[in-house]
């Protein structure tokens, strides 16, 4: 396992826990819940967002309120306090229509992706194949 052992999964199981930082794959999938879920707390969002993550790596709720507040800044969503109810004020997120077309070019990228990562795999996989893993070290 890359950069020690996984706490979550098995260690025979190959996951990208270690692997480093992918929390820029929180924004397409914020993205997609908005678009599915229509105007939305931030913790509703929190809940549902790991079931969608694009890595195996548990996003941590302030990735997901950073990334919220980027999206604002660039106009993909707009956010309101609702302050019906019990408790304090929370914010209500949408997504723009602008923000529409941000999860489409998600898409169009992430599909580019998902094809040169599958032809990556393909050449991992028969790398490993071609060199036996007895010959290592000479």
């Amino acid at each position: 396992m890359p950069r020690g052992k996984c706490r979550r999964h098995a260690d025979n199981v190959p996951c990208t826990c270690g692997m480093g930082n992918l929390y820029r794959f929180v924004e397409p999938v914020a993205l997609l819940l908005l678009k599915t879920k229509g105007k939305t707390h931030g913790y509703d969002l929190v809940g549902a967002l790991n079931e969608y993550a694009l890595s195996d790596s548990i996003v941590e709720p302030g990735a997901l309120y950073r990334t919220l507040r980027r999206l604002e800044e660039n106009g993909y969503v707009v956010s309101s306090w609702d302050v019906s109810g019990a408790g304090p004020a929370r914010r209500i997120y949408e997504l723009t229509s602008a923000g529409e077309v941000h999860l489409q070019e998600w898409g169009e990228a992430l599909d580019r992706l998902s094809q040169s990562l599958g032809r990556f795999v393909l050449d991992v996989r028969r790398s490993v194949v071609e060199t036996p893993a007895d010959s290592e070290g000479d």
